[in-house]
Protein backbone atom coordinates (compact mmCIF):
# COMPACT_ATOMS: atom_id res chain seq x y z
CA UNK A 1 0.00 0.00 0.00
CA UNK A 2 1.16 2.90 -1.27
CA UNK A 3 1.89 6.19 1.52
CA UNK A 4 -0.93 8.78 1.13
CA UNK A 5 -0.06 12.33 0.29
CA UNK A 6 -3.03 14.09 1.63
CA UNK A 7 -2.67 17.06 3.47
CA UNK A 8 -2.42 16.85 6.74
CA UNK A 9 -3.39 18.93 9.71
CA UNK A 10 -1.58 21.19 10.91
CA UNK A 11 -3.00 23.42 13.40
CA UNK A 12 0.65 25.38 14.47
CA UNK A 13 0.63 26.74 11.64
CA UNK A 14 -2.43 29.63 11.82
CA UNK A 15 -0.90 29.88 15.43
CA UNK A 16 2.44 30.77 14.13
CA UNK A 17 0.97 33.19 11.44
CA UNK A 18 -1.07 34.74 14.14
CA UNK A 19 2.10 35.53 16.32
CA UNK A 20 3.99 36.50 13.20
CA UNK A 21 1.00 39.39 12.28
CA UNK A 22 1.25 40.72 15.59
CA UNK A 23 4.54 40.86 16.15
CA UNK A 24 4.99 42.61 13.18
CA UNK A 25 2.01 44.84 13.54
CA UNK A 26 2.99 45.31 17.28
CA UNK A 27 6.76 46.50 16.11
CA UNK A 28 5.41 49.57 14.40
CA UNK A 29 2.77 50.60 16.35
CA UNK A 30 3.96 50.03 19.84
CA UNK A 31 6.39 52.98 19.41
CA UNK A 32 3.87 55.20 17.00
CA UNK A 33 1.71 55.05 20.40
CA UNK A 34 4.19 55.54 22.96
CA UNK A 35 6.07 57.98 21.59
CA UNK A 36 3.58 61.29 21.32
CA UNK A 37 3.81 64.54 22.53
CA UNK A 38 1.81 65.82 25.26
CA UNK A 39 1.73 61.81 26.71
CA UNK A 40 3.60 60.54 29.36
CA UNK A 41 6.37 58.52 28.56
CA UNK A 42 7.84 56.69 31.97
CA UNK A 43 11.61 56.18 31.10
CA UNK A 44 10.64 51.89 30.83
CA UNK A 45 8.13 52.03 28.30
CA UNK A 46 10.37 55.05 26.03
CA UNK A 47 13.34 53.10 26.74
CA UNK A 48 11.33 49.82 25.62
CA UNK A 49 9.56 51.56 22.18
CA UNK A 50 13.33 52.62 21.19
CA UNK A 51 14.69 49.25 21.18
CA UNK A 52 11.61 48.04 19.22
CA UNK A 53 12.23 51.09 16.88
CA UNK A 54 15.78 50.01 16.85
CA UNK A 55 15.49 46.15 15.56
CA UNK A 56 11.92 46.57 13.49
CA UNK A 57 13.53 47.17 10.28
CA UNK A 58 15.02 43.77 10.19
CA UNK A 59 12.04 42.11 12.31
CA UNK A 60 8.93 43.38 10.38
CA UNK A 61 10.88 42.17 7.23
CA UNK A 62 10.91 38.62 9.15
CA UNK A 63 7.65 38.81 10.29
CA UNK A 64 6.21 39.47 6.86
CA UNK A 65 7.99 36.96 5.10
CA UNK A 66 6.93 34.43 7.43
CA UNK A 67 2.70 35.55 7.18
CA UNK A 68 3.68 35.56 3.44
CA UNK A 69 4.47 31.86 3.48
CA UNK A 70 2.01 30.80 6.09
CA UNK A 71 -0.57 32.72 4.66
CA UNK A 72 -0.17 31.13 1.12
CA UNK A 73 0.07 28.03 2.33
CA UNK A 74 -3.03 27.79 4.06
CA UNK A 75 -5.16 30.18 1.77
CA UNK A 76 -6.41 27.08 -0.07
CA UNK A 77 -7.73 25.60 3.39
CA UNK A 78 -9.01 28.46 4.52
CA UNK A 79 -13.09 27.45 4.14
CA UNK A 80 -15.20 29.89 6.36
CA UNK A 81 -16.13 32.68 4.30
CA UNK A 82 -14.81 35.40 6.41
CA UNK A 83 -11.18 33.72 6.58
CA UNK A 84 -9.68 34.67 3.28
CA UNK A 85 -10.90 38.22 3.77
CA UNK A 86 -9.29 38.57 7.41
CA UNK A 87 -5.72 36.51 6.08
CA UNK A 88 -6.07 39.16 3.58
CA UNK A 89 -6.22 42.02 6.09
CA UNK A 90 -3.69 40.82 8.11
CA UNK A 91 -0.91 40.20 5.45
CA UNK A 92 -2.12 43.65 4.29
CA UNK A 93 -1.20 45.02 7.73
CA UNK A 94 2.01 43.43 7.78
CA UNK A 95 3.30 44.44 4.64
CA UNK A 96 2.00 48.06 5.75
CA UNK A 97 3.82 47.99 9.26
CA UNK A 98 7.04 46.21 7.64
CA UNK A 99 6.90 49.28 5.23
CA UNK A 100 6.30 51.60 7.82
CA UNK A 101 9.20 50.55 9.97
CA UNK A 102 11.58 51.80 7.53
CA UNK A 103 10.49 55.23 7.84
CA UNK A 104 10.91 58.55 10.01
CA UNK A 105 7.08 58.74 10.85
CA UNK A 106 8.35 60.64 13.51
CA UNK A 107 9.03 63.69 11.34
CA UNK A 108 5.83 63.27 9.68
CA UNK A 109 4.72 64.46 13.73
CA UNK A 110 7.33 66.74 14.08
CA UNK A 111 7.61 68.66 10.74
CA UNK A 112 9.92 71.80 10.91
CA UNK A 113 8.27 75.16 10.26
CA UNK A 114 8.40 76.58 7.28
CA UNK A 115 8.22 80.23 8.73
CA UNK A 116 6.89 81.84 11.53
CA UNK A 117 3.86 83.83 11.41
CA UNK A 118 2.62 85.94 13.76
CA UNK A 119 -0.49 88.40 14.96
CA UNK A 120 -1.26 90.69 17.32
CA UNK A 121 -2.16 89.82 20.87
CA UNK A 122 -5.98 90.66 20.53
CA UNK A 123 -5.76 89.27 17.35
CA UNK A 124 -4.42 85.86 18.85
CA UNK A 125 -6.87 82.79 19.54
CA UNK A 126 -4.99 81.41 22.51
CA UNK A 127 -5.90 80.29 25.69
CA UNK A 128 -5.27 82.52 28.63
CA UNK A 129 -3.17 80.03 30.06
CA UNK A 130 -1.22 78.67 27.14
CA UNK A 131 2.31 78.90 27.97
CA UNK A 132 4.95 81.16 26.04
CA UNK A 133 8.53 80.92 25.12
CA UNK A 134 9.18 84.70 24.36
CA UNK A 135 12.31 86.52 23.29
CA UNK A 136 12.91 90.10 23.05
CA UNK A 137 16.27 91.78 21.28
CA UNK A 138 15.94 95.72 21.56
CA UNK A 139 12.12 96.79 20.77
CA UNK A 140 11.26 93.31 19.07
CA UNK A 141 9.95 91.04 20.94
CA UNK A 142 8.30 87.39 19.80
CA UNK A 143 6.02 84.94 21.66
CA UNK A 144 5.79 81.83 20.59
CA UNK A 145 3.65 79.29 21.94
CA UNK A 146 4.69 75.64 23.78
CA UNK A 147 1.50 73.92 21.58
CA UNK A 148 3.29 74.41 18.40
CA UNK A 149 6.64 74.52 19.18
CA UNK A 150 6.30 71.13 20.77
CA UNK A 151 5.37 69.47 17.47
CA UNK A 152 7.99 71.35 15.74
CA UNK A 153 10.98 71.29 18.07
CA UNK A 154 12.51 74.25 16.26
CA UNK A 155 12.12 77.55 14.24
CA UNK A 156 14.60 80.06 12.35
CA UNK A 157 13.50 83.63 12.66
CA UNK A 158 14.83 86.70 12.61
CA UNK A 159 14.34 89.35 15.96
CA UNK A 160 15.23 93.16 15.46
CA UNK A 161 17.81 91.62 12.37
CA UNK A 162 19.43 89.24 14.36
CA UNK A 163 18.51 85.59 13.10
CA UNK A 164 17.63 83.15 16.09
CA UNK A 165 16.95 79.45 16.45
CA UNK A 166 14.42 78.56 18.92
CA UNK A 167 13.99 75.06 20.36
CA UNK A 168 11.96 73.43 22.88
Amino acid sequence: MEPSFERRSRPWIPALFAVSAVVGIGLFLIPAFVIRPFRYQSPRALLFSLALRQHAAWATLVAAAVCIVLGLRTWTSVNRWWGKPLLAAALVLVAFSAVMARMNYFEWMFHPIAGPGFEAEAESKLDAGEIMMAVRLGSDARAYPISAMAYHHILNDVVNGVPIAVTY
